[in-house]
């Protein structure tokens, strides 16, 4: 590999930089059965991360990821899930949790994340995600979808400088985060979570992929233009990226992108083709 295997976290602990997301399996767009191999064949790879949450499919992607990691060394593994922002309190966070340790099949996470803001006060969210961790349900926490007011507000509440990672949408076509988001984060050792970082969600992937610019440098390394933009994302070596395939071959193609090692020239000419704001914008989420 040619880019940072991990992030270190603010305990000391490491995350993995390259992972599989779980936003929109168990949907039905593909069997349960190939949706499972699609995991099992990134884990055999040695992709050892997995994100979910309560949200996806009603809770039926745990279940998938559960189904999927049975067998499997759980020490080798990274779990991340996320709790709605409407649980994220002393009322509903501990059952919330536990349903997902069930549907997972295991006894901890690796890393909770508060999904987006909601009504329950973000002091009380971080006092029910310290007594996880204290209880050795979790091991860290972070956020989802947070902008640099919420990190500023987030951090001056007692406990809130334990967030260890936030997750934002975050891609080639999408680069807001890059005018304050990310060197506030920077500043103060917060990793950034990317999810869809292959614009899975969005309306702007035909247009990633058909550019000159990403074309031209997929040629160059003999890859698809798909692994040109997970390559961007590891440009950073603070990012973790975290695409969603519900395909075997596709994971492992998505994989490739690590090997990719862009040039300073070649950096260039994606920032020329999808520049980076100039000024402030909003939170992307699709």
């Amino acid at each position: 590999m040619v880019y940072r295997r991990d992030v270190s976290l603010h305990d000391g602990s490491h995350m993995p930089r390259f992972g599989m997301g779980t936003w929109h399996l168990a949907e039905g767009r593909h069997s349960q059965s190939q949706e499972i191999a699609a995991l099992r064949a990134g884990l055999d790879a040695g992709i050892s991360l997995i994100d979910t949450a309560e949200m996806y499919a009603d809770g039926r992607a745990e279940s998938l990821v559960g189904r999927a990691i049975a067998g499997y060394d759980r020490s080798r593994l990274f779990l991340v899930s996320k709790v709605y922002p409407h649980n994220a309190g002393r009322a509903h966070l501990r059952h919330s949790l536990e349903a997902s340790l069930k549907r997972l099949g295991t006894d901890y996470l690796d890393m909770y994340l508060l999904h987006w803001r909601g009504s329950v006060p973000l002091a009380e969210t971080i006092d029910c995600m310290e007594q996880a961790k204290a209880d050795d349900l979790i091991h860290n926490w972070g956020v989802s979808n947070f902008d640099t007011d919420d990190m500023h507000e987030l951090f001056a509440i007692p406990g809130g400088d334990n967030c260890a990672v936030n997750q934002d949408l975050y891609h080639l076509g999408s680069r807001g985060v890059e005018f304050d988001l990310l060197p506030w984060m920077d500043a103060h050792h917060v990793p950034l979570m990317a999810y869809c970082p292959l614009a899975q969600a969005g309306r702007l992937q035909d247009r990633l992929l058909s550019s000159p610019a990403v074309r031209e440098i997929a040629d160059a390394h003999d890859v698809q233009p798909l692994q040109i933009l997970l390559a961007f994302i590891l440009h950073r070596d603070d990012t973790i990226a975290i695409p969603c395939s519900g395909n075997a071959r596709h994971v492992l193609d998505n994989l490739r992108a690590c090997d990719v090692e862009l040039s300073a020239d070649e950096f260039a000419m994606l920032d020329d083709a999808f520049p980076a704001p100039s000024s402030k914008e909003p939170l992307d989420m699709q």
